[in-house]
C-alpha cells in the first residue's frame, strides 16, 4: 500500500485549537454502507439514529496526567515530562517520560516546578525502573487520595498533540476536555467523541 496517497493539505487556519462552542454545534459526518456520505451537524444525531441502534458512552473523568517536572541527579539537573497512562498501585504510575534519556532508575523528579503546586509546595517521585522507547515506573511519595489530590493541584490536562504544539493548556481546558456525564477518575485522554454530547442533545 502507498501511504502517500493518504497525504492532503490541510491549512493551519483550519485547525481548531478549542472546541467548538457549543458542543454539540460541531460537524458530523454519516458514512453508511451503500450510501453518499453526509456532512450534518452533530445536535441532529437523533434524527440520524435507526431503530436498534446503540450509543456506547465512556463516563470515565480525565485526570490532569502530565507533568511538567525537574530530574536531580546529584547535583546535575534537567528539565523533564511525564505523561502517566496507568496506575500500577496507589503510589505508583506507568509514565512515559520526554525526554526519556534523561532518565535512569534511581533518579529523583521533582514536580510542580512551573508554577503549580500541590499542598506540599511540589509532588515528588523516584525513578523505579526504566523501560523502553521513554516508559518509566514512578514511584511517588504520596499515595492514594493523597496523591490524587496532588496530581489534580500540580498536573496539566494532556491535550491532543497538534494542539500542545501550537498553544499551552489553560484552566479552561479543564473543562473544556471532560465530557458531561464524566463520573469515574482515571482517564489519562479525553475521551473526545463524547465532548460534543449537551444535556439538550440528551434530552432530544
Amino acid at each position: 500500500m502507498r501511504v502517500d496517497l493518504f497525504d492532503f493539505d490541510l491549512p493551519e487556519e483550519r485547525i481548531a485549537l478549542r472546541p467548538a462552542e457549543p458542543r454539540d454545534g460541531a460537524r458530523l459526518l454519516v458514512v453508511r454502507p451503500g450510501e453518499a456520505l453526509q456532512d450534518r451537524i452533530v445536535n441532529e444525531l437523533p434524527a440520524l439514529l435507526r431503530e436498534g441502534d446503540v450509543l456506547v458512552f465512556n463516563d470515565t473523568k480525565v485526570i490532569p496526567a502530565q507533568l511538567k517536572g525537574i530530574r536531580k541527579r546529584g547535583e546535575a539537573q534537567a528539565q523533564v515530562e511525564a505523561t502517566l497512562h496507568m496506575r500500577v498501585a496507589p503510589d505508583r504510575w506507568q509514565a512515559f517520560m520526554r525526554p526519556g534519556k534523561r532518565i535512569a532508575a534511581g533518579d529523583r523528579i521533582h514536580f510542580g516546578h512551573d508554577g503549580n503546586s500541590c499542598f506540599l509546595g511540589q509532588l515528588d517521585a523516584t525513578v523505579l525502573e526504566k523501560g523502553e522507547a521513554g516508559e518509566a515506573l514512578l514511584g511517588f511519595d504520596l499515595s492514594g487520595p493523597f496523591l490524587d489530590e496532588a496530581l489534580h493541584a500540580v498536573g496539566h490536562i494532556p491535550l491532543p498533540p497538534y494542539i500542545a504544539s501550537k498553544r499551552d493548556d489553560d484552566e479552561r481546558d479543564r473543562a473544556d476536555y471532560q465530557t458531561i456525564y464524566a463520573r469515574e477518575e482515571g482517564a489519562v485522554a479525553a475521551p473526545t467523541a463524547g465532548l460534543h454530547f449537551t444535556p439538550a442533545l440528551f434530552a432530544a
